[in-house]
């Protein structure tokens, strides 16, 4: 027999109001009596003793949810660019200079056939573009930004592949790198007034002092004559090469579209052949390589060169471009190793001694914006 509960309220409150504590007796009343008759249920959510306060029965506490290690700590934009900038932009880089040497030692191959060959691996560029639907030389607004970017891009190259021919390949990539550090930090400031912190210039300064421990014994040792002169004119066309360098990073950081890296790619392909070819015929001789080694160093350089320009490009969106030149100094010191055991050349003790500063001086700009970005919300 079914028995109604409020019924049971009426008949029965006076003589549970009167018993000591009546009101915990009350409710435990009538939650057994709820317990022993489930049809009663639908008072549960009227009836205040039916359905008591959290306050009698606490939820057990929940634990915060755990973060992987991939969520609690992600690389900033700028830990992302360097450390590409290390490995995808600088080591590949340092086999440029000492490759191309060898294929001028072996074939007598003139720096604007070098650069006509590296230019020739940027053209295929264009197939992802058209599959891409995207035009090939950009949007028409930004497209002469984009030329004038491939322009000083191709000069900063053609300068490094004359430059490495009379000069010793470490030494040149010194000069063409602390060049373009230097003239990046002072234009950046001047330009875009985006500061660097104080370890920023602590590694910025000790790198360009490893640049002139390694430059300097070489400058005050010039040989008099026309060797002389045309080794301070490599010197020259390094420096002048670091100089486009810098500006060509400047005006590539101010072009924003999805296509931008593979535009200008292609693009510098482009305006290195409309430049280079006529230039090759008027300024320098043709050789064509009769032997595998200087087939193997134009392939090699080829390749290289453009896994650092997209690396380079990559990384100068997301750190500020003195810092990613700083970084590309590990090309330096990759180019003075083998220019020891690959071209036989002789390294000076300073050559050791400011390679050594310039990798400490990447070493604490590395550690310095090696930072982590920790996610806030965790999606449920």
């Amino acid at each position: 027999m079914n028995i109604n509960a409020e019924a049971l309220v009426s008949a029965s409150g006076d003589s549970i109001n009167k018993t000591p504590g009546g009101s915990t007796h009350r409710k435990n009343t009538f939650l057994k009596l709820h317990r022993d008759n489930p049809k009663n249920s639908s008072l549960a959510g009227s009836h205040p003793y039916l359905n008591p306060p959290d306050s009698i029965h606490p939820s057990p506490p929940s634990a915060p949810p755990s973060l992987r290690w991939h969520q609690r700590c992600q690389p900033s934009d700028a830990t992302n660019g360097l450390l590409v900038a290390l490995l995808g932009g600088g080591l590949p880089a340092g086999f440029v200079g000492p490759l191309s040497r060898m294929a001028y030692q072996a074939s007598n191959l003139p720096s604007l056939e070098l650069l006509i060959s590296r230019c020739l691996f940027h053209l295929p560029i264009a197939l992802l573009l058209k599959l891409r639907g995207d035009p090939l030389l950009g949007p028409p607004d930004i497209r002469g930004r984009a030329c004038v970017y491939a322009l000083l891009n191709v000069l900063s190259i053609g300068c490094a592949y004359s430059a490495v021919q009379v000069v010793p390949a470490g030494n040149a990539a010194t000069v063409r790198k602390g060049s373009s550090t230097v003239c990046s930090a002072v234009l950046t400031l001047c330009l875009e007034s985006q500061g660097l912190s104080g370890y920023d210039w602590c590694g910025l300064l000790g790198s360009i002092l490893g640049l002139i421990i390694i430059v300097g014994p070489g400058l005050w040792t010039l040989q008099e004559g026309i060797t002389g002169v045309y080794t301070a004119l490599g010197y020259v066309q390094a420096f002048v090469g670091g100089l486009a360098l810098s500006l060509g990073l400047l005006v590539y950081r101010s072009l924003h579209f999805p296509s931008c890296l593979p535009t200008v790619a292609f693009l510098s392909g482009l305006v290195g052949l409309l430049g280079s070819v006529p230039g090759l015929f008027v300024l320098q001789t043709p050789v064509l390589p009769s032997d595998l080694l200087s087939w193997s160093c134009v392939g090699a350089v080829g390749i290289l060169a453009l896994v650092s320009f997209t690396c380079v490009g990559y990384a100068v969106t997301k750190a500020h471009p003195a810092l990613v030149c700083t970084v590309l100094h590990s090309e330096v010191v990759v180019a003075l190793i083998l220019q020891y055991y690959m071209l036989h050349e002789t390294v000076a003790p300073s050559d050791i001694v400011g390679a050594g500063v310039m990798l400490g001086s990447i070493a604490i700009i590395t550690a310095q914006n090696l930072s982590c970005e920790r996610e806030g919300k965790v999606e449920e």
